[in-house]
C-alpha cells in the first residue's frame, strides 16, 4: 500500500488502525459513483485500493480510490475533469506515477489519486491488494503489525510508514517489480531521497 496521501499531509492527525469494516465496499461504491461521470471518457477504470480493499484487513478508516488512466498523456485532461468535482491536484508527493488530490467538501474522508496503467504507483497498490486479498494469514498480520504501529506511534506517521515498509516490500518482492521499481518505492515509503 506505501505511503498515502494522508500519510504524508496530516501528520497532525492522530493514526487510527480499526478492524475491518464490511461498509467499506459500499463506500468506495459510493465514491466511484460520483467520480466515474466525470471521467469515463477518459479513464479506463476506478480501483479500490489500500488496505479497506481487502476484506478482513484492519485498516485506518479511509478509502483509497486509484483513477486509472491510459498514459501519462492522459493525466492533465483527468485532472480537469476532477477538478469540476472539487478535487483539488496536489502532485504525486514523491511516489512516481501517482498524482494525488485532497478532497472536496461534501464527500468524506478518502484518498483520491490518478494513475497511468502501466505506471509504478498502481502496480504498487494492486500487487499488494491481490497479494492481501489471496493470503488471508498475511492480510490478519500485516493488520496486526498496523495496529501495533498506530499504538507505537500515535503521533508519528513517518514512523508508522516506515515500520509497514519492511512487511509490503516482502509482499512486493512476492510480484512482478524490477528491483529498481522496489528501491523506488522503499524511497517513498522511508522517505528518502
Amino acid at each position: 500500500m506505501g505511503r498515502t496521501m494522508g500519510d504524508q499531509s496530516s501528520s497532525m492527525a492522530a493514526i487510527i488502525v480499526v478492524d475491518y469494516d464490511p461498509t467499506w465496499p459500499a463506500i468506495f461504491e459510493r465514491l466511484r459513483a460520483t467520480i466515474w461521470p466525470v471521467v469515463s471518457d477518459v479513464a479506463l477504470t476506478i480501483e479500490h485500493v489500500g488496505s479497506t480493499s481487502v476484506p478482513g484487513l484492519a485498516a485506518k478508516p479511509i478509502i483509497d480510490l486509484s483513477v486509472v488512466v491510459q498514459t501519462e498523456t492522459d493525466i492533465p485532461v483527468a485532472i480537469e475533469r476532477l477538478a469540476s468535482l472539487g478535487y483539488v491536484h496536489i502532485g504525486n508527493l514523491g511516489v512516481e506515477s501517482r498524482e494525488a488530490f485532497s478532497n472536496p467538501d461534501g464527500l468524506g474522508s478518502h484518498h483520491l489519486y490518478l494513475c497511468p496503467r502501466d505506471g509504478l504507483g498502481l502496480a504498487n497498490h494492486l500487487a499488494v491488494r491481490e497479494y492481501l486479498r489471496s493470503h488471508p494469514e498475511a492480510a490478519r498480520e500485516y493488520g496486526e503489525l498496523k495496529k501495533q504501529l498506530a499504538k507505537a506511534f500515535p503521533d508519528d506517521i513517518d514512523s508508522y510508514v516506515d515500520g509497514k515498509t519492511d512487511f509490503l516490500l516482502k509482499i512486493l518482492q512476492q510480484g512482478h517489480l524490477s528491483a529498481e521499481q522496489l528501491a523506488s518505492i522503499e524511497r517513498a515509503n522511508r522517505n528518502v531521497g
